[in-house]
């Protein structure tokens, strides 16, 4: 069993596919993220979703055919910089494989990619509790500061 590969998710590849809805159904499954599977008709239009996103750039971890980890990112924009931006909405690594460099090794294609994009950041919101993700971040350069050190926090309306 060797390292993984870090590649760019064709969503057109049933593999990919199977591994994006596997691991974000991991991940919504664990206690932080609400400990629920994603909803089957979720499940139905993800890919599909994916797909007609133009701004998105979605990353897997392969380990011998099989989808380990997965970075899900969107493309924004910084009114005070007047540039791209790359936000990671999702990272993910399946409980199996946490600890081995995997989570760094997607921060790190996702990094390469905003560099290549001309971005001037890259975002991520994190969950206050979620004590192992933070350290991670952090120890790859994040910040919860803003540009006088005031902690940021992320809010949410769910709509109807």
């Amino acid at each position: 069993m060797g390292s993984p590969k870090i590649v760019q998710a064709d969503l057109a590849n049933a593999a990919h596919q199977a591994g994006i809805v596997e691991l974000l159904n991991m991940y919504a499954s664990e206690p932080l993220q609400g400990g629920q599977p994603l909803d089957d008709e979720v499940q139905s239009r993800l890919i599909q979703g994916l797909a007609a996103q133009p701004n998105g750039r979605y990353f897997l971890a392969i380990r011998d055919d099989e989808a380990v980890g997965l970075a899900i990112c969107f493309i924004g924009f910084s009114t005070f910089r007047a540039l791209p931006l790359l936000n990671i909405h999702d990272l993910a690594v399946h409980r199996d494989f946490r600890g081995q460099g995997i989570g760094t090794r997607l921060l790190d294609a996702a990094e390469q990619e905003a560099i290549r994009l001309g971005c001037c950041k890259l975002t991520l919101e994190v969950q206050q509790e979620n004590t192992k993700a933070r350290r991670l971040y952090e120890r790859v350069g994040f910040d919860s500061g803003g540009p006088v050190g005031a902690a940021s926090s992320f809010m949410t309306k769910t709509l109807a």
